[in-house]
C-alpha cells in the first residue's frame, strides 16, 4: 500500500562542501535597463556585476537527500582539476532559497518516493496462479481407538518350553515384581497396573484385561471388541512372556481351558474376529515374525473375499485395513533378560516412557553418581502437572518425540501417526524411545508401517540434558519431602532455548530459502504454557507471515486445535498477535470459516473490530483491518457465517471504519468486510439502507488510495440484487449507478475494471432497459449521420442524446413527444459509458468492456428489434468503412474518435479500429456484402511494405510555410503508419476468446487480489532495502553511476556556453521519422517517436536498438509526449497521445520483458479545433504529478500515486496550450505556453482559481508557443519559443521578459534547452539547428544528415533534444528518419567514454 523510498540516495560530502563553498562567492543580481529588476535577480555577466548583500548566508550543514538528482542542489565541481566554470550566481525566480531552505531540503528528502512500481501495476489487480498448493491438514477419515484388549500371558508359576529364565534376571512387568507377593494376586496386580498406565495415554479409551486367556477366550474377546467398536480401531496388547515364541509363520501362542497346552493362533483366525481397522502391540520375542506375516494373510483374506464377490454379488466384504504393529524385536532376537530392566521393557517403554527414561539414564550415565534406577524412577511429581519435574520432563518429553518424527517421518506419515488418534500418536511417540533404548540391550523394535530410524537424531541429547538435569536436582528433592527443607524446583530452559533457536532459524537464511524449522513442534508445546505462551504466538506469527508454504506446515504439524482453543482466552496482550495468526491462516484456507461460526469463535473478532474497542499495539487501525479480513472471510460463500455475522454490529463497525482517514488498508477491507456480509442475503442489504449504508460508502469515490476505491465499487456490487425488483429498490440501484457513473474515468485501471463490474451486474438486472436503450442510441446514431449536429444546445454537447431540428424547442431542447423511453435515463448513461470504455486505452478495461457491449447489442438482436437493428448496424457499418477509406491518413482522433463521453462513440471510427468486440466483424450480423475482410484490431507489417513505408519517408511533405501555424499541423504532411510493431500489454493479460459469446456479469477480481496481501510476507524487509542483496547493490552501484556523471558533467557550463556544437557524435537510423526524443538522465537511453504509434528506444552510445514496439494510440493520433520517470533507479517511459491518452512502460529497454504499467485518459471533453495542440504533459517526480493540458479549457493535475485527478487549473484562456514545464525541485510553479503567444505562471499551492498569478502576451506578436521550458538546473532559466523564431529569457517576478532573441527568420520548428548547461537549440523550417547560449550568441549551426544525394535540404527540422547532463544534442529532420547526436566535446572526451 506504501510507495517505495530509496534511502540509499544521500547527499555525498562533496554536495555539502559545495554548498559551503558557494557562499564565499555570491554574484550579484543585474538591473535591467528599465530599472525594474529586483536586486536579487541573478544577471547577465556580459552586462557587467554588482555583488549582493541580499542573499540568505547557507547553512553550514544540510540533511541528506534521497536522491542524486542535480535539479536538486548545485553540484560539486572537481577542486583537483582546474576549470573556468563561472560562480554560482543563485537561481532564477527567486528560487535560490530553495536552495539554501533547510526545510525545503528535508522536504525534499521525505518526498522522494517512486512511481508506478506498486505490485498492482503487474498484472492490474488480477491474481496471480500461485504453484502452490494447499495440501489437505485436516484428518477426514480420522479414527479413534475404543477399545482395548489387554492379553497378558504369563503363568508365572510355570516357565515356557523355549523361554527359560535366567536366574538373575529381568522379572517385573507393569513395574511390579510377581515374585514379591506371594499368591494368586501378583497376575491381577499386573494387570490392573498395565490397564493404569495405558489409561495415561487414553483414558476415554475401554479397556479390557485378558489374564492368560484362552484360545475361546480369545475368540469371544476379540469379537466382542470389534462388535463394541463398530468402525472405529480396536488396540490389541499382547503380552507373551509366559508362551512360546511366536511361530515362523506368525502363529501366537495362548492357553487351553485347563492350562495344560499351548494352543496357537493363527493370524488367519485373528484378522476374522477383529477385522480392521486394528492396533497390535507385540511384546515377546522374535515378534517379528507377526509383523512379516500378518499382511500376507491379509491379502488372502481379501482374494477369498473377492472371489465370493465374484460369485455371490450380495456377499457381504469385511474391512482388514487399516492395521498398524508394534512388535518389540525383530525375527530372531529375544528379549533382554537384564535384572536391572523391567521384563517388559517394551511395554514400559511404551506406557510409561518417563519412568523408562529415567531408569535407563541412570543405568547409562557415564558419570558416578549414587541415584540407582529406583531413586530415578521416583522422581517426584505429576505427568499431568507441567511444573512439576516429572510433569516438564513428560511435556519435554512430548516436544522432542514430536520433532523428532517431524523431522524424519514423510508428512503423511506423520499426520497418520502422530495427529489422527490420541491413543496411536502416544504409542509412536514412545515407540521412538523404545527403539533408544532397547536397541542398547540388543533389540530392534519393529513397526508397521515401518519407521526410520531415530536413534542417532541429534535431539536425543537435548533430552538427556533434561533428564540429567532434573535428576540433579533429585537429591535436594528428597531432602525437601523428607526433611521439609525449602527448596525451589529450577525448570528447565529448554523451552525457552528452543525458541530463541526459532528465533534464530526466522532471522537467517533458512527462512527464506522455505526449509521446514525443526523447531515448529516445540511451539505447539509451548502454546500450552502461560509462561511463554506470547513469545511462541509472536514467533508463530512470523514463521506464518513467511507465505502459504508456512501455513500448510504449521496446519499439518496440528497448530489449529490450539489458535482456536485462544480464541476463548480473554487476555488482552494475546489480541494482536492472534488476529494476525488467524488472518494468515484465512488468507491461506478459508475453510476455517466453518470452525469459527461453529463455536462461536467469530466474536472475538467482531468484538475486537469495534471502533473503541483497544488494542494493545502501535498498529491498532492495521489489525483492525485484519479483524474485518477475517470477518469477510467468514462471511465469503457461506450463508450460515452471513447470518451470524448479521446478527451481531458488524455492518455498524465497518461503516464508521471507512470514514478512517489515516489507514487505507481499514477502509478498504471495511468495504470489502460489508461485500462479503450482504451478498446474496437481503436481510443484510435491507440493513445496510437503514444505515445509510450507500451514502456513506459513496464518499470513498474520491478515496486517494485506488485500492479503496475498488472495493467499494465491489461493495457497490454486491449489494445489487435484492429479489424482489419494487419500485423502491429500482429506485435505490439507479441512485446508485448514478453515484459510481463518474468512475468511468477513473485514473486507476483497477478501479475502471471493477466499474465494469458493476455495469455488468447492473446489465443484468435491467437487461431489457439496456436493450431499449442501445436501440434508441443506434436510431440516434442513425439520424446523426445523416443531419448535422447542432452545437447550440446543452443536451446536444452532453452527447447523451441527438434528435432532428424539427425535433426540437427554440430553447434547443428535445420536445417531450420525440424523447425515447430511456430519454436522460442512468442505462442511456451507463450504455454510453460501456461503449466509450471499449476503447479504453488499457487492454483489459477495452477487453471487458467489449463483452459489455457485445452482451447488449446480442441481446438487441435478440429481441423484437432485432431486425430493426441489424439494418441500423449495417447502414452504420458501410458508413464507417467508406468513412475511414477515405479520410485514414488525414482524419484527427480529436474530430473522429475522441473516447471523451460528449462524444458518440458508436460512431466513431476509434471504437471499431481499437475494440476486439463482435459488434462488427460478426458475419452473423450482415450479408457477405457488409463483412469486413478482418477482424484484426491491428494490423501487422511485411518486410515489403516496410522498406516501401522507408522509402516513401524520402519524399519531401510539402513547404512549411503553406502549414497552418500550430503544432499539430507540423507533421500532417506525413505519410504516417501505425501498428508496425508488437503493441505492450499489461502483465498475464489474455487476448479475448472471440469464439466464446459474450457472459456477464464479469467476475471480479479485487477481493481475490486483496486477499494476496496477507498471503506475502509483510514483516521481512523488502529486498532493495536489504543490505548484501542483489537489488540493494545494483542501486548502490546506480547511484554511484549517477554520482560520477554529475561530478564529470557540471564543470562543463562556461565551456558548453561558449564553444562550437558542430561535432558529430553519431547517427542513428532510426527506420521510420523520428518527431520526439528524450534522453535517460543516466542510462545511455535515447526514447524516439515517429509520426504514427511506433517508439524506438535506442542505446546512443552503442548506436544500437534497444526495443521497437507500438505505442497503441489509433491512427490519426501522434505521439506528443515522451518522459523517463523514476530516473534514478530503473526507470519507466511515459508516453502522452494527441488523444489525451497517457500510457506508461516498465522494461522498455528489452522487447521481451516490455509490458504496460498503466493507460488513462488524462484529458476528456476535447475541444475541437482547426488548429489543435494536441495533449501537453509534465512530469515532476519530486511530487509524483502528471501535468495535462491541451485542447481543454483546463490544466489537470494527476496524482501518481492516487491515480486521481487532484486538481483543474482554469486555463483562464480561450487558446489551447501548447506546452508545459514546471519548477522541479518543489513542484510548486507550472508555466505553459499558449496557442495564441500567451505564456501564464501558476502556484499550485493556491486554489485552482486563484493559481494564476502571472501572464505575459505580447499583443502585437500573437504567435504560436512552440515551447517553454524551466531549467532543472543551473540558474533554473525559464525560456519560450514561438513559431516566428523568438526566443524569450524570464523571471516570473517580471512584467516582461529578461532577454528576447529573434533566432531565425524562418518558422521555428522545434526549440530545446538544457537542463543545466547555458545553451539552448532551435530548429528551423529551413533544414537548420542552431545553438545558443543564454547571452543570445550563436555557437553554432548545424544541418542533420539529409540522406544520400541531399534530397531533402530543405525539410525542416521534426525534432530536438538535449541530454540532460552531458553536453548532447539530438536533432532529425522531416524527410529523413535518422537521427544526429552533435556535441560540444571532442569525441574522445572522458565524458563520453
Amino acid at each position: 500500500m506504501a510507495r517505495n523510498t530509496h534511502p540509499q540516495y544521500q547527499m555525498t560530502k562533496s554536495h555539502i562542501d559545495e554548498l559551503d563553498r558557494r557562499t564565499q562567492v555570491n554574484q550579484g543580481a543585474m538591473t535591467d535597463d528599465d530599472g525594474r529588476r529586483p536586486s536579487s535577480a541573478p544577471g547577465n555577466k556580459n552586462d557587467g556585476a554588482t555583488i549582493s548583500t541580499e542573499i540568505t548566508r547557507i547553512p553550514k550543514r544540510l540533511p541528506p537527500l534521497l536522491r542524486t538528482k542535480s535539479e536538486s542542489h548545485p553540484r560539486d565541481t572537481d577542486s583537483e582539476t582546474g576549470h573556468d566554470d563561472e560562480h554560482y550566481r543563485g537561481a532564477r525566480h527567486g528560487f535560490e532559497e530553495n536552495y539554501l531552505s533547510e526545510d525545503v531540503l528535508v522536504t525534499l528528502a521525505s518526498r522522494w518516493q517512486m512511481y508506478y512500481t506498486d505490485k498492482r501495476y503487474e498484472t492490474t489487480g488480477k491474481p496471480i496462479v500461485s504453484n502452490f498448493k494447499l495440501e489437505e491438514w485436516r484428518m477426514h477419515d480420522r479414527l479413534k481407538t475404543i477399545s482395548a484388549a489387554l492379553a497378558i500371558c504369563l503363568n508365572l508359576d510355570v516357565e515356557p518350553p523355549d523361554q527359560l529364565r535366567t536366574t538373575p534376571g529381568a522379572r517385573m512387568e507393569a513395574w511390579i515384581d510377581p515374585t514379591a507377593p506371594v499368591g494368586p494376586k501378583a497376575l491381577d496386580a499386573i494387570g490392573k497396573a498395565l490397564q493404569s498406565q495405558y489409561e495415561t495415554l487414553a483414558i476415554r479409551t475401554r479397556y479390557k484385561q485378558y489374564l492368560d486367556p484362552s484360545v475361546d477366550e480369545t475368540r469371544k474377546f476379540c469379537q466382542s471388541l470389534r462388535r463394541n467398536a463398530k468402525d472405529e480401531r480396536v488396540l490389541f496388547h499382547y503380552n507373551g512372556h509366559g508362551v512360546p515364541k511366536p511361530t515362523v509363520s506368525g502363529e501366537f501362542w495362548v492357553f487351553n481351558r485347563n492350562y495344560t497346552q499351548y494352543i496357537p493362533v493363527s493370524l488367519f483366525d485373528l484378522q476374522a474376529w477383529l477385522a480392521g481397522p486394528t492396533m497390535f502391540v507385540w511384546d515377546c520375542s522374535e515378534a517379528g515374525n507377526i509383523v512379516n506375516n500378518y499382511p500376507r494373510f491379509v491379502e488372502k483374506h481379501e482374494a477369498e473375499d473377492n472371489e465370493a464377490k465374484a460369485i455371490d454379488p450380495n456377499h457381504q466384504t469385511v474391512n482388514y485395513r487399516p492395521f498398524i504393529h508394534l512388535a518389540a524385536c525383530r525375527t530372531g532376537e529375544h528379549l533382554p533378560t537384564n535384572p536391572l530392566l523391567p521384563a517388559d521393557l517394551f511395554t514400559c517403554c511404551l506406557t510409561t516412557p518417563i519412568h523408562m527414561a529415567l531408569v535407563y539414564f541412570a543405568l547409562q550415565n557415564p558419570l558416578k553418581t549414587n541415584i540407582s534406577p529406583e531413586r530415578a524412577r521416583a522422581l517426584p511429581g505429576r505427568l499431568q502437572e507441567r511444573r512439576t519435574p516429572l510433569g516438564e520432563l513428560n511435556w519435554i518429553f512430548t516436544a522432542i518425540a514430536d520433532t523428532i518424527a517431524w523431522t524424519t517421518l514423510p508428512r503423511d506419515l506423520f499426520r497418520k501417526f502422530f495427529r489422527q488418534d490420541l491413543m496411536v500418536a502416544a504409542l509412536f511417540r514412545n515407540f521412538l524411545l523404545a527403539q533408544r533404548i532397547m536397541s542398547t540391550y540388543g533389540c530392534h523394535p519393529q513397526s508397521f508401517p515401518e519407521l526410520p530410524d531415530t536413534r542417532q537424531h541429534p535431539l536425543w541429547k537435548s533430552w538427556d540434558w533434561a533428564v540429567d538435569m532434573a535428576l540433579a536436582q533429585l537429591p535436594m528433592l528428597e531432602l525437601k519431602g523428607k526433611a521439609g527443607i525449602e527448596y525451589e524446583y529450577e525448570h528447565s530452559e529448554f523451552f525457552a532455548d528452543q525458541l530463541t533457536a526459532f528465533h534464530t532459524y526466522l532471522a537467517q537464511c533458512d527462512a527464506i530459502k522455505q526449509q521446514p524449522p525443526e523447531q515448529l513442534p516445540v511451539v505447539l508445546q509451548v502454546l500450552l504454557s502461560q509462561q511463554h505462551r506470547v513469545r511462541a504466538l509472536i514467533l508463530l506469527g512470523r514463521f506464518l507471515d513467511l507465505g502459504p508454504w508456512a501455513v500448510q506446515l504449521a496446519l499439518s504439524i496440528g497448530i489449529f486445535p490450539y489458535v482456536l482453543k485462544l480464541l476463548q482466552s480473554t487476555a488482552m496482550e494475546l489480541r494482536p498477535v492472534m488476529i494476525f495468526i488467524w488472518t494468515r491462516l484465512l488468507a491461506v484456507d478459508n475453510s476455517c470459516q466453518v470452525d469459527l461460526v461453529k463455536d462461536s469463535c467469530y466474536v472475538y473478532f467482531a468484538t475486537i473490530l469495534k471502533p473503541h474497542e483497544p488494542i494493545p499495539v502501535a498498529d491498532a487501525d492495521e489489525h483492525k483491518a485484519m479483524c474485518a479480513f477475517i470477518i469477510a472471510m467468514v462471511c465469503r460463500d457461506y450463508e450460515i457465517g452471513q447470518r451470524s455475522c448479521n446478527s451481531s454490529d458488524i455492518i455498524l463497525s465497518c461503516l464508521l471504519h471507512i470514514q478512517n482517514p489515516s489507514n487505507a488498508l481499514l477502509r478498504q477491507w471495511a468495504c470489502l468486510c460489508l461485500s462479503q456480509l450482504w451478498q446474496t442475503l437481503p436481510e443484510a442489504k435491507w440493513r445496510g439502507i437503514r444505515e445509510d449504508a450507500l451514502s456513506k460508502l459513496s464518499t470513498l469515490s474520491k478515496d486517494l488510495n485506488c485500492e479503496v476505491r475498488a472495493s467499494m465499487l465491489y461493495a457497490m456490487t454486491t449489494f445489487l440484487g435484492i429479489p424482489e425488483i419494487t419500485p423502491e429498490v429500482q429506485k435505490i440501484e439507479e441512485g446508485l449507478a448514478w453515484t459510481v457513473l463518474g468512475m468511468a474515468n477513473d485514473g486507476s485501471a483497477i478501479v475502471r475494471r471493477e466499474f465494469l463490474v458493476f455495469l455488468s451486474t447492473f446489465i443484468v438486472r435491467y437487461e431489457s432497459k439496456f436493450v431499449v436503450a442501445a436501440y434508441e442510441q443506434m436510431v440516434e446514431e442513425d439520424l446523426a449521420s445523416k443531419t448535422p449536429q447542432r452545437d447550440d444546445t446543452t443536451e446536444t454537447r452532453s452527447g447523451l442524446h441527438y434528435a432532428l431540428p424539427g425535433d426540437r424547442e427554440k430553447d434547443g431542447s428535445i420536445k417531450p413527444s420525440a424523447r425515447g423511453l430511456s430519454y436522460n435515463t442512468v442505462f442511456a448513461a451507463m450504455w454510453r459509458v460501456a461503449l466509450t470504455m471499449s476503447v479504453d486505452a488499457h487492454p483489459e478495461v477495452q477487453k471487458e468492456a467489449s463483452i459489455i457491449v457485445d452482451y447488449v447489442v446480442d441481446a438487441v438482436l435478440q429481441s423484437p428489434v432485432g431486425p430493426n437493428a441489424r439494418k441500423l448496424l449495417a447502414v452504420l457499418y458501410r458508413k464507417y468503412t467508406m468513412h475511414s477509406s477515405r479520410h485514414a491518413s488525414k482524419n484527427s482522433l480529436m474530430n473522429n474518435a475522441s473516447s471523451s463521453m460528449s462524444n458518440t462513440p458508436l460512431s466513431s471510427p476509434g471504437l471499431l479500429r481499437r475494440t476486439a468486440s463482435m459488434l462488427f466483424p460478426l458475419g452473423a450480423f450482415f450479408n457477405n456484402e457488409d463483412k469486413p475482410s478482418s477482424t484484426n484490431p491491428s494490423p501487422t507489417t511485411t518486410p515489403a511494405n516496410h522498406s516501401h513505408r522507408a522509402s516513401s519517408m524520402r519524399n519531401p511533405p510539402l513547404n512549411a510555410a503553406t502549414t497552418t501555424s500550430g503544432d499539430q499541423n507540423d507533421d500532417g504532411n506525413s505519410q504516417a503508419h501505425y501498428h508496425v510493431c508488437r503493441e505492450p500489454v499489461s502483465g498475464i493479460f489474455q487476448p479475448r476468446d472471440l469464439s466464446e459469446p459474450a457472459k456477464l456479469p464479469l467476475p471480479s477480481t479485487i477481493l481475490d487480489w486483496a486477499i494476496g496481501y496477507f498471503r506475502e510476507p509483510q514483516m521481512k524487509p523488502v529486498e532493495a532495502d536489504e543490505p548484501g542483496s542483489t537489488e540493494y547493490n545494483e542501486r548502490l552501484w546506480r547511484r554511484s553511476r549517477n554520482e560520477g556523471i554529475l561530478k564529470k558533467t557540471q564543470p562543463l557550463k562556461s565551456f558548453a556556453g561558449s564553444h562550437k556544437w558542430n561535432n558529430q557524435l553519431g547517427m542513428l537510423n532510426n527506420s521510420s521519422q523520428p518527431v520526439k526524443m528524450t534522453f535517460h538522465q543516466y542510462e545511455d537511453h535515447l526514447a524516439a517517436a515517429d509520426d504514427g504509434n511506433t517508439v524506438t528506444v535506442w542505446d546512443w552510445k552503442k548506436q544500437g536498438v534497444l526495443s521497437r514496439f507500438s505505442n497503441g494510440n489509433p491512427p490519426g493520433s501522434k505521439i506528443r509526449n515522451l518522459r523517463f520517470i523514476n530516473e534514478d533507479d530503473q526507470a519507466l517511459l511515459m508516453l502522452g497521445s494527441s488523444d489525451g491518452v497517457i500510457r506508461i512502460y516498465r522494461g522498455y529497454e528489452s522487447e521481451g520483458q516490455i509490458q504496460l504499467a498503466t493507460a488513462w485518459r488524462a484529458l476528456t471533453d476535447m475541444v475541437p479545433s482547426t488548429i489543435n495542440s494536441g495533449m501537453a504533459v509534465d512530469w515532476q517526480q519530486v511530487s509524483g504529478r502528471v501535468l495535462a493540458a491541451g485542447d481543454v479549457r483546463v490544466i489537470r493535475a494527476w496524482d501518481a500515486a492516487s491515480e486521481m485527478c487532484t486538481m483543474d487549473i482554469p486555463a483562464r484562456s480561450g487558446s489551447c496550450v501548447t506546452s508545459l514545464t514546471s519548477d522541479q525541485m518543489t513542484g510548486n510553479t507550472l508555466v505553459a505556453g499558449f496557442g495564441d503567444g500567451a505564456v501564464r505562471v501558476y502556484d499550485l499551492r493556491l486554489k485552482p482559481q486563484d493559481s494564476m498569478i502571472k501572464k505575459w502576451r505580447d499583443e502585437s506578436d500573437r504567435q504560436w508557443v512552440m515551447t517553454v521550458h524551466m531549467q532543472r538546473g543551473g540558474q533554473r532559466e525559464l525560456l519560450s519559443a514561438s513559431r516566428n523564431g523568438k526566443v524569450r529569457l524570464w523571471d516570473i517576478r517580471m512584467d516582461k521578459p529578461l532577454h528576447t532573441f529573434q533566432t531565425t527568420r524562418d518558422t521555428l520548428r522545434t526549440a530545446s534547452t538544457h537542463e543545466h548547461l547555458p545553451v539552448f537549440a532551435v530548429g528551423t523550417s529551413t533544414h537548420t539547428v542552431k545553438v545558443f547560449n543564454l547571452d543570445g550568441q550563436e555557437l553554432s549551426r548545424v544541418e542533420p544528415y539529409s540522406s544520400f544525394l541531399q534530397q531533402t535540404r530543405s525539410n525542416p527540422i521534426s525534432a530536438t533534444d538535449f541530454h540532460p547532463h552531458r553536453p548532447i544534442l539530438a536533432a532529425s529532420a522531416w524527410g529523413d528518419t535518422h537521427i544526429n547526436l552533435f556535441t560540444c566535446e571532442n569525441q574522445e572526451s572522458e565524458v563520453h567514454v
